[in-house]
């Protein structure tokens, strides 16, 4: 039984597929843009269960990999990865089957059995963080603030030596409000790790609620030299984040520059993430009273695979804002009927969510993206 870099267990022989999986959780928890490392692992050992730093199968890793990516096209290469190690799973040690249960209810969307899966590592192996940064963005996307914070406080102690962990428990801090903890936390692990691009946004965070604009604008720009080396998606998120206190002072021109040079500039235009990024600043533009010109349109024309993805009714709101508000009403019409079949369908514990909230608030947000006040 070999082990990987944080100390745990990992059932393979390949010393390939285990600097493969210390390569992935690295990228994984510093978002990094080399996250497919992860298929290195699973070349070098294909029957690898193993998890390195909280992922349990070189396959299983690979399946989150995927997961993140979204889509349909993602569940299916997902799925595939998790029946190789399911196949293989007499090999894996406790660890490892608890991980590959959590990415399987992931991929089936049973999001509050993966957070059991998750918690349960964390109690038992609590220097695995890899399983922690997946349990903290399921909690973040179950809108959970408690449990993310709850979770990094858990697994902190057996962690203090890694700089990852500051920003995983200064984000949990700031989402409780505990802004002057977070931003003590989130600075401290910039010092200890300066392209802790996690940590970045956690202090993003704190600066933009507690109205620090200009100081916000000098952090994040001082450090983005090292968002080139993150992944696509969260290198415009973090220039999202600094539009952000452009906006509140007013700088319109400024905000539009990193819209067309940073974010939709650069975009992978067919990510779901990234459109994210350009549709939220466009609404807040135009909430300014702001004139964006076509790029509306410009946007709209890449969101026709989203109709029937569903991964999240947050991202559904406003794919189907944006929809309208670039002329594409019968694409919104047809993904409306689909949120309504997949709230129809879906498990029951996010039945509620999708049932009395996404489906009448996407009804309000094509009202609204029409002009039609008293509707929305």
């Amino acid at each position: 039984m070999v082990k990987d870099a944080s100390e745990l267990e990992i059932t393979t022989d390949s010393s390939a597929a285990v600097d493969a999986i210390d390569s992935f959780v690295d990228q994984l928890l510093g978002v990094g843009n080399d996250a497919q490392v992860i298929l290195k692992a699973v070349e070098a050992d294909p029957a690898c269960a193993m998890p390195s730093a909280g992922v349990a199968i070189a396959n299983a890793q690979a399946a989150a990999f995927y997961l993140f990516a979204g889509g349909s096209v993602a569940l299916t290469e997902a799925t595939s990865y998790l029946n190789v190690a399911k196949a293989n799973l007499k090999r894996a040690n406790d660890r490892e089957k608890l991980y590959l249960t959590a990415i399987e209810a992931w991929a089936n969307r049973d999001i509050a059995q993966a957070i059991a899966h998750h918690e349960a590592i964390a109690v038992a192996f609590p220097r695995d963080l890899a399983s922690v940064h997946l349990a903290q963005y399921h909690y973040r996307n179950s809108g959970n603030s408690q449990g993310m914070l709850r979770i990094a406080e858990k697994v902190f102690p057996a962690n203090r030596d890694n700089p990852y962990m500051y920003g995983m428990l200064a984000f949990g801090l700031e989402e409780c409000h505990r802004l002057d903890e977070a931003e003590e936390y989130g600075r401290q692990a910039i010092a200890l790790k300066r392209d802790n691009r996690w940590a970045h946004h956690a202090v993003a965070h704190v600066l933009e609620t507690q109205g620090r604009l200009e100081e916000g604008v000098s952090l994040m720009e001082s450090l983005s030299d090292t968002w080139e080396y993150g992944s696509s998606a969260f290198y415009g998120h973090l220039w999202w984040h600094t539009s952000l206190y452009y906006l509140d002072i007013e700088n319109f021109p400024k905000v539009l520059e990193i819209y067309d040079t940073r974010i939709w500039g650069r975009a992978k235009k067919d990510n779901g993430r990234e459109q994210i990024n350009a549709i939220a600043l466009l609404l807040r533009l135009e909430l300014r009273g702001v004139d964006v010109g076509s790029r509306w349109q410009e946007l709209a024309a890449y969101l026709q695979p989203r109709l029937d993805e569903h991964v999240l009714a947050f991202l559904d709101l406003q794919y189907i804002y944006a929809l309208v508000r670039g002329g594409k009403d019968d694409w919104a019409a047809q993904m409306l009927e689909s949120m309504q079949t997949h709230g129809e369908k879906v498990l029951p514990y996010a039945r509620r969510t999708w049932v009395e909230v996404a489906v009448p608030a996407a009804r309000g947000m094509i009202a609204h993206a029409r002009g039609d006040w008293e509707k929305a």
